[in-house]
């Protein structure tokens, strides 16, 4: 499954390259789900970490496209933006974002699928575990490794997020071993917390980042009877990953 976002001014533009998704995904037997936006504005305000590609125009009266990319990266480093232009020559300050390719207006389906193709193989398949979640009614797949901690209050499982919150029904004990077995750990009675964040320890307060290489953080307790544990396992990934 790709979840996959336009964001572009022109509803034409949208259109086409929404068929031309459809076209590739059919043809190489992917399924997918596409979010359309006109708003670049609004859709950063919204933004979550929950895309696998992001097509972008870059010319957009409410918000230029660049602009709109340096607010994805601040929560998303790893999401393929991909430009689309009918100014080539501003194409190559993609760099500036890690952008992965850029496609010139008017589009053409050939040239596209080669660089669809090109920006799915660097990514690799995206068989990465995650959570259903919904949105406005709507079905999105949330990547485990971009939720900050998971937290269960009464019959509710929320999903902490760089960009926002996901709520839905549930019970921890249902989704535990999915967490567990990609790098959280169960910090108190109702929270499973993600290693990647964890910036420190105070006491009994787990200080967690609120976006991947941020300073700023929020607090969330340690029971007593799992801080040790906890602080065993946090060592460990430590001396793994740095």
């Amino acid at each position: 499954m790709l979840n996959i976002a336009i964001i572009d001014d022109e509803a034409e533009a949208i259109a086409l390259l929404e068929s031309y998704i459809g076209r590739y995904c059919e043809k190489r037997g992917i399924e997918c789900n596409v979010s359309r936006f006109g708003n670049p504005v609004r859709f950063l305000a919204s933004f979550k970490p929950i895309y696998d590609i992001i097509f972008l125009d870059i010319d957009m009266p409410n918000m230029n496209g660049m602009d709109v990319a340096r607010g994805i990266r601040k929560t998303d480093g790893d999401v393929a933006l991909i430009f689309v232009t009918n100014m080539a020559r501003y194409a190559i300050r993609g760099y500036e974002v890690d952008a992965d390719d850029f496609v010139v207006k008017p589009v053409k389906y050939p040239g596209f699928e080669i660089k669809l193709d090109r920006v799915i193989k660097k990514h690799g398949a995206k068989d990465k575990p995650r959570v259903v979640v919904y949105e406005d009614g709507v079905m999105r797949y949330a990547p485990v490794s971009e939720i900050r901690y998971v937290e269960v209050i009464k019959h509710n499982i929320i999903y902490h997020m760089a960009g926002g919150e996901y709520e839905k029904r549930g019970t921890l004990k249902n989704e535990a071993k999915l967490f567990e077995e990609n790098g959280f750990v169960q910090c108190n009675k109702s929270c499973l917390v993600n290693l990647r964040y964890v910036l420190g320890i105070m006491g009994y307060n787990l200080h967690i980042a609120k976006a991947k290489g941020s300073s700023e953080y929020e607090e969330i307790l340690i029971s007593h009877p799992r801080k040790k544990e906890f602080v065993r396992i946090l060592n460990r990934y430590l001396e793994e990953h740095l």
